[in-house]
């Protein structure tokens, strides 16, 4: 069955799993979650336009419409996306991290982009879904694909590598986030490392951050390409001074991003690595990487008439958030004020955690500081000198009638906590 489903993919214009963005002539999977059973939208899916629907619940099968039943939608959708990328011989970049893969992705792929047709994770869909659907937009045009892989459960990584089978990883670093889900620190980094595992297997090639250690360690008997600011990189990059965006050497050439923070410098430093091994040239590298400018609240540094913002609020987590602080701590600039929201998913860790970033921001010296969340709210007794908000519309609020000026303001925290709905008072 599964290589009729693959002709009639052939035969289509793509993948679809959500009627509210269909294209005419897409071949519809219809896949059910904890709350909703995508077999209920089969015959919309037809009328606007699909050209075939899989479906897995009988009650919705129609053997007089251009439908297939499957005994499970989504396990058909992995095992096509692998069916169809292994009709490929191309090198398959895997890209995994606590902190940075989606950066990391993009500044990979913006660089490889300058010379080659890249295929690459669109947003963030680098979960058990994502990955089939960026799979599946496999051309015979692409020379090369950039696959983002996320996790927040043990084992994750390794069954998107057996999706994709990646001939080259990057694994960005291994910090505490998800914890809820992991249990340990321990799981996070039997989980990540399935990545190098499997590059290994196909007798491939990682990129790794010389500057850390734990990884460095794990990748000694692999064949490896290092980058960082370590004397012992193969691409070594070093951090310039710079008043707000990251600035550093390379290659006898300075290099001025858009990008905020040194947490940056071996997102960029990987993406450099990268390029050089499949022969881009230094010029295009240096060049791609000083015209990228992220977007969906990751790094982007805004300057508005009332303050400058730092706008790192799509996630965060222990790891991500200290990163943040430190590089926002070495500005030069004296108004600093801090807007951070909870890290979610810590489980039994979040008091722990919360309180660690409080203390932490302590340590450095900030004063003008706002925390957003409950996880941040239960701590209010502990840290009487900074202002606490049970949610992010009561934050609204306060800065409404409270606006801050010629400030330069981070606001980082977790996605759940969408802090960006303070950034039009802000600016």
């Amino acid at each position: 069955m599964l290589n009729e489903i693959y002709k009639t993919f052939f035969n289509s214009t793509g993948v679809s799993i959500d009627t509210r963005n269909i294209g005419s002539g897409e071949l519809f999977f219809c896949l059910k979650g904890e709350n909703f059973n995508g077999n209920s939208f089969a015959l919309k899916a037809l009328e606007l336009g699909a050209s075939h629907v899989i479906v897995d619940d009988a009650e919705f099968y129609l053997s007089d419409k251009n439908m297939t039943l499957v005994d499970e939608s989504l396990k058909t959708l992995q095992q096509l996306a692998v069916l169809h990328r292994n009709k490929f011989r191309i090198p398959i970049i895997g890209i995994t991290g606590t902190n940075g893969k989606t950066t990391t992705k993009e500044l990979v792929s913006t660089v490889l982009g300058s010379e080659l047709k890249v295929l690459f994770t669109l947003g963030n869909l680098n979960n058990h879904i994502g990955v089939p659907l960026t799979l599946l937009r496999l051309k015979p045009e692409h020379q090369i694909a950039v696959i983002e892989m996320g996790a927040n459960h043990v084992g994750e990584i390794a069954e998107l590598c057996e999706l994709s089978q990646p001939n080259f990883g990057i694994i960005t670093n291994i910090g505490k986030a998800h914890l809820e889900g992991f249990g340990s620190y321990e799981n996070i980094i039997k989980t990540k490392l399935a990545l190098y595992e499997s590059v290994t297997r196909k007798n491939g090639t990682v990129f790794v951050n010389a500057d850390d250690d734990l990884l460095m360690g794990k990748s000694s008997s692999m064949s490896r390409i290092s980058y960082g600011s370590s004397t012992m990189s193969q691409f070594q990059v070093q951090v310039q001074p710079s008043e707000h965006f990251l600035k550093f050497l390379w290659n006898n050439r300075v290099v001025s991003t858009h990008l905020f923070g040194e947490y940056n410098l071996t997102n960029a430093a990987s993406a450099i690595a990268v390029g050089a091994h499949f022969n881009i040239s230094p010029e295009n590298i240096a060049q791609s990487l000083e015209q990228y400018k992220p977007t969906n609240n990751r790094s982007q540094i805004e300057k508005g008439l009332k303050n400058t913002l730092i706008l790192d609020a799509y996630n965060a987590n222990p790891s991500s958030m200290k990163q943040a602080l430190i590089s926002f701590s070495m500005m030069a600039n004296q108004q600093k004020m801090l807007i951070l929201g909870d890290m979610l998913e810590l489980g039994n860790y979040e008091n722990e955690e919360h309180t660690n970033v409080l203390q932490f921001i302590q340590s450095l010296g900030f004063t003008d500081v706002f925390l957003v969340g409950k996880a941040f709210y239960c701590l209010k007794s502990q840290f009487a000198g900074f202002k606490f908000f049970e949610s992010n519309t009561i934050a609204l609020d306060y800065f409404k009638n409270n606006p801050p000026e010629h400030k330069t303001i981070l606001l980082k925290g977790s996605r759940g906590i969408k802090l960006e709905i303070l950034k039009e008072i802000l600016i």
